[in-house]
């Protein structure tokens, strides 16, 4: 049986000694933060996804999701650890204390987030999405809906789901077919199909927000092939009075759930929509006049930030993935036996020494601890990014947190998930023939990842907004003070033969990301497909580099730990291996990604298609 253990101690290091949250105190949820808070937190939530959600990551798997009489039903427990779930207050830790949550910062929060994906990513996905949903409603909807909808999604009394995929239209929402018409009183009447719909139905609560998005046709009733008239729209399951009383059942209903590969305990449904009341969040759209340019609708801006933050989730689920993989591929390296130890037995008195003797087997851990922990570190900091983008003393801190972790959202997302992944497929390799077969569960935590390449945007298309879009956009404004902090850091270390090991290979591969970048503004202006055919190689170097950041800063502050003396010297020292680890073994895949970037588009376009 698969087992999971909550890294506390990782996230108060993270918290109090490289990020150091004390100075943020004038913050907003950051005034009454200390470390025996953070712990105390921390160790209870950990304590319910190890003793709670853990134990039925198998049985969602096993059992998957079932629709019945137009219902969908959970797998057995679910309900009941939803209920504990919301009763223990876990899925309102970060909600503003106004709207019934704690009120803790989103730092805290994260945390959580990261243990319950790695403890039972199936389940997690139904408070994970309503979170969402509830903040992008909280934004843009009505006086009423923030005053009685809101706080039953903060509550858990009501979950959340968010509605874009179509049958015909994923990522190019140009082609949507949903429409919403306006009637007499406000409302509108929406109709179409979304499928891929985490959470569209189930039985965890009795009724569920749907946040979708359609077009609003003109007066002859056609639809515009743009975005110009596309907004964002709030459908309940159960009508919803003004006085927050609950109505008739809505014209949504659940056609049928996905087979899928994995995350099968959560219900993934295509969705109905016929004649349902919606109501429009966000400004009215205008139909695009003849020769007007748009690149989208005003409309969209409410699920522009919720697929944003939905895209930073993502992105802690590639790093809970590879956490929990490691996790048990470890206990699997330390138990199994096979073989001696290539300089000689270690167990003299067995037949065999433990395969954690072996380097390869090492190689595949390290590289999953190595990454998690790394990744971990990015992801803190950029929680932290996003409370000091409100509430920094200068609009100087203020301007980089938002174009910080604006720059990083795709790279946390694509690059952490294609991580996540290769972890996970690592771990499993470490079982040999028992990580095939589904006793030890490895197989499903490959399963379960492998979809977070793919949802809220596939990486491909991340790698193409990291190039296109965020490169430029103030003028290059964020990518510049990136690489200038980046710099910062670096310069820091100068002088520091301790440190020398691990600033040297960053320098270096923020070299090839420098010489990446420089390609690019040179070359695919002239050719847009030299942007498209290096952009996932781009990305991946992007992220090589910001983990390697966050290993040099750990190290760092690792090295003055140990120089000054400590009661945990094992753990900083294993934080100086693992930096080692990925400055030796990881980071030199950077100058991979820059030879692959500079071969241009030429060759991935050279034969037609009838030639593949």
């Amino acid at each position: 049986m698969p087992t999971y253990k909550a890294p506390v101690d990782d996230f108060n290091f993270l918290m109090w000694e490289l990020h150091k949250i004390d100075q943020y105190k004038d913050w907003p949820g950051y005034a009454d933060l200390d470390r025996e808070l953070t712990t105390a937190v921390l160790s209870e939530g950990g304590k319910f996804c190890e003793e709670v959600l853990q134990p039925l990551n198998q049985v969602g798997d096993e059992h998957g999701c079932v629709l019945e009489n137009g219902v969908v039903r959970t797998p057995p427990g679910f309900k009941d650890a939803y209920e504990q779930y919301c009763a223990n207050g876990w899925n309102r830790l970060g909600s503003p204390e106004t709207m019934g949550g704690a009120g803790l910062p989103g730092v805290v929060s994260l945390a959580f987030t990261e243990m319950g994906f790695s403890a039972n990513h199936a389940f997690s996905m139904y408070p994970g999405l309503t979170g969402a949903a509830m903040a992008a409603l909280a934004a843009t909807g009505a006086p009423w809906m923030k005053e009685h909808i809101v706080p039953k999604m903060v509550s858990g009394e009501w979950c959340g789901t968010m509605c874009l995929t179509e049958p015909h239209c994923g990522t190019d929402l140009r082609l949507m077919k949903t429409k919403a018409v306006e009637q007499d009183d406000g409302t509108y009447r929406l109709s179409g199909t979304k499928i891929f719909i985490s959470g569209g139905d189930h039985d965890l609560t009795d009724n569920i927000i749907h946040m979708v998005i359609a077009k609003i046709p003109d007066e002859n009733g056609k639809l515009a092939d743009d975005l110009s008239t596309v907004n964002f729209f709030m459908v309940a399951k159960v009508n919803v009075a003004e006085d927050g009383t609950l109505k008739d059942r809505n014209g949504v209903a659940c056609g049928s759930i996905e087979k899928k590969m994995g995350i099968k305990g959560s219900s993934t449904c295509v969705l109905n929509f016929d004649e349902a009341v919606a109501y429009r969040l966000g400004p009215k759209p205008q139909p695009k006049k003849e020769g007007e340019k748009r690149s989208s609708a005003a409309g969209m801006k409410g699920m522009f930030g919720m697929m944003n933050a939905a895209r930073l989730g993502v992105g802690i689920q590639g790093v809970a993935s590879a956490e929990v993989a490691y996790q048990n591929g470890v206990e699997y390296a330390n138990e199994r036996t096979a073989g001696r130890a290539l300089d000689g037995v270690k167990f003299p008195g067995q037949s065999a020494d433990p395969i954690m003797v072996h380097p390869d087997v090492r190689r595949m851990l390290l590289m999953g601890r190595s990454f998690a922990e790394g990744a971990r570190a990015v992801t803190t900091w950029v929680a932290i990014l996003m409370s000091q983008m409100h509430h920094g003393k200068t609009e100087e801190e203020r301007e980089f947190a938002a174009d910080t972790q604006d720059l990083l959202t795709p790279v946390i997302k694509a690059f952490f998930t294609d991580m996540g992944f290769e972890v996970s497929n690592a771990a499993m390799q470490c079982y040999g023939g028992h990580g095939y077969v589904r006793d030890h569960g490895m197989e499903q935590f490959v399963r379960d990842a492998r979809i977070n390449q793919i949802y809220e945007g596939a990486n491909g298309v991340q790698a193409l907004d990291l190039v296109g879009r965020k490169l430029a956009r103030n003028g290059g404004r964020g990518v510049m003070n990136y690489f200038a902090h980046i710099e910062t850091a670096l310069k820091e270390c100068e002088g520091n033969e301790k440190l020398s090991a691990f600033a040297e290979p960053l320098r270096a591969g923020y070299q090839a990301l420098g010489d990446a970048t420089g390609w690019l503004m040179e070359n695919a202006p002239g050719d847009r497909n030299h942007a498209g055919a290096g952009s996932v190689d781009y990305l991946r170097l992007f992220g090589l580099v910001t983990v390697g950041l966050m290993w040099l800063k750990m190290a760092k502050v690792a090295q003055e730990a140990l120089d000054q003396g400590t009661d945990n010297p094992g753990f900083y020292e294993r934080k100086l291996t693992l930096a080692r680890f990925w400055m030796e073994r990881m980071m030199p895949d950077a100058g991979a990604c820059l030879a692959r970037i500079r071969a241009g588009a030429a060759t991935l376009m050279e034969l037609d298609a009838a030639s593949f």
